[in-house]
């Protein structure tokens, strides 16, 4: 009994800090698998990401225009520079910043997950479950950014209403 309870507790350790891991530093960013992916540790990407998900997206996209001036290949920040636009009403900007995150990273989770919102928000559920396929197929053992965006396919078939997903 002994021998088991020594085996269990530090595979619950690993398993709980791979879990961990993978929910705190997984939304919204590249696919950390990539092994060409760098972590971003652009002072101007970290404000503008917090900004933009306090809700202050004017300001955000000050710090993240000034993010892709110093690296114009940085998915992650024309992701937010996306989602920004997207949560001000700027769709025809939101696709822009989307589709340059793409293809930079063709891969990128949070990308998938926020055009496939926007897709939502102009009433174009086909889009939306396209970018949910791509996300069902990157992500082998299930994402945040998938659950989410399916959950909010799910809440778009049910009520019929376009709402800012």
């Amino acid at each position: 009994m002994k021998i088991k309870i020594k085996l269990i507790i530090p595979f619950i350790a690993v398993l709980s800090m791979i879990f961990t891991n993978s929910v705190l530093f997984g939304a919204g960013s590249s696919d950390d698998e990539d092994e060409n992916y760098d972590e971003v540790v652009d002072a101007n990407y970290i404000n503008g990401k917090e900004q933009a998900y306090n809700g202050k997206y004017d300001e955000a996209i000050v710090y993240l225009k000034k993010s892709i001036e110093n690296d114009s290949k940085n998915a992650d920040a024309f992701n937010m520079l996306g989602y920004s636009n997207r949560k001000l009403g700027k769709n025809q900007e939101a696709f822009k910043y989307y589709n340059k995150a793409l293809k930079l990273d063709p891969r990128h989770r949070g990308t998938h997950e926020y055009i496939g919102r926007l897709y939502l928000n102009l009433n174009k559920l086909e889009k939306a479950k396209m970018h949910l396929d791509k996300l069902d197929s990157i992500c082998f053992f299930g994402c945040d950014e998938y659950s989410t965006l399916k959950k909010a396919i799910e809440d778009y078939e049910n009520t019929k209403l376009v709402k800012n997903y």
